[in-house]
């Protein structure tokens, strides 16, 4: 025969090092693929959930439509009702609203609190 009997001999079993370098690569991949990928957008998707949750009336929001406007009331959990121009009031889901451009007044202020605050402008004047 042409094949020596070297070459028929099979691998010996106790070559585990070889096969820990061999999934070396795709635990680095992975933990890679974490840190550029997975975990960046699970903060982008739980500060949305934060955007959304705190909208409140007299903010101006963008919707993923592309709709700009004030929130006039906020209906439920899950829906808003904002104005787009004057007398022009649209309801929108809250988990479509995109971003919030500008802040809006306060829920509501108590009114010894208000007549305090323009006490303070007042004296400051």
């Amino acid at each position: 025969m042409l094949i020596t009997p070297a070459y028929a001999q099979a691998a010996g079993a106790g070559d585990t090092n070889s096969m820990l370098m061999s999934l070396l690569p795709f635990a680095l991949i992975f933990v890679i693929m974490y840190f550029l990928i997975l975990r960046p957008q699970q903060k982008k998707v739980r500060d949305h959930a934060d955007l959304v949750k705190n909208i409140r009336r007299g903010d101006t929001v963008v919707t993923s439509g592309g709709l700009v406007g004030k929130v006039t009331k906020v209906v439920d959990d899950d829906q808003i009702e904002f104005e787009i121009a004057d007398g022009v009031r649209v309801r929108q889901m809250r988990s479509m609203v995109s971003g919030v451009r500008a802040k809006g007044e306060p829920a509501k202020e108590s009114k010894e609190s208000a007549k305090e605050a323009a006490k303070d402008d007042a004296a400051s004047k």
